[in-house]
């Protein structure tokens, strides 16, 4: 895990987010809820609106898209792996007129599956799909991600 029990896993992500993605934190990405093979984040619609006063679709890819930053921080020892995205599509579903949280999650099979691929070859291809919901719950867009996970030094 990445960090030490005393911090909330989420204070982590959210206080690592402002030097790693500055953009994101900018936004007003924050992480809700950070568990190993779950990750939760917000952002608010108040700033990140487009020109037809509905949340601008790069605010919505990013809310989405770092979910899987947050998993492998809850999940994986940072100390030995880091993640990066390869690929990442995007379905938007209705229009955000309000703040939006983005869910995604892995199982514990496929969480040992990764581990064990990354020890074994330096790296495991791994897939995250995420909803992004309004405040009522509607469901504004889908992605699908294609993730890495590497070992430091390879």
């Amino acid at each position: 895990m990445a960090n030490d029990a005393t911090t909330p896993l989420k204070d982590v992500v959210n206080g690592a987010l402002e030097f790693t993605i500055p953009i994101a934190h900018k936004m007003g990405v924050e992480a809700l809820e950070v568990r190993p093979g779950y990750a939760a984040n917000r952002v608010p619609i108040e700033g990140n609106g487009n020109h037809f006063g509905v949340m601008y679709a790069g605010v919505l890819f990013t809310v989405a898209e770092i979910l899987g930053g947050g998993i492998a921080i809850a999940t994986f020892d940072t100390a030995k792996y880091f993640p990066l995205v390869k690929d990442l599509q995007i379905f938007f579903r209705k229009p955000a007129k309000t703040d939006v949280t983005a869910v995604a999650e892995l199982s514990d099979e496929e969480i040992a599956r990764i581990a064990a691929e990354a020890d074994e070859k330096g790296k495991a291809d791994f897939e995250l799909k995420a909803t992004v919901t309004d405040a009522d719950g509607v469901v504004v867009a889908e992605t699908v991600g294609l993730y890495q996970l590497r070992t430091h030094g390879k």
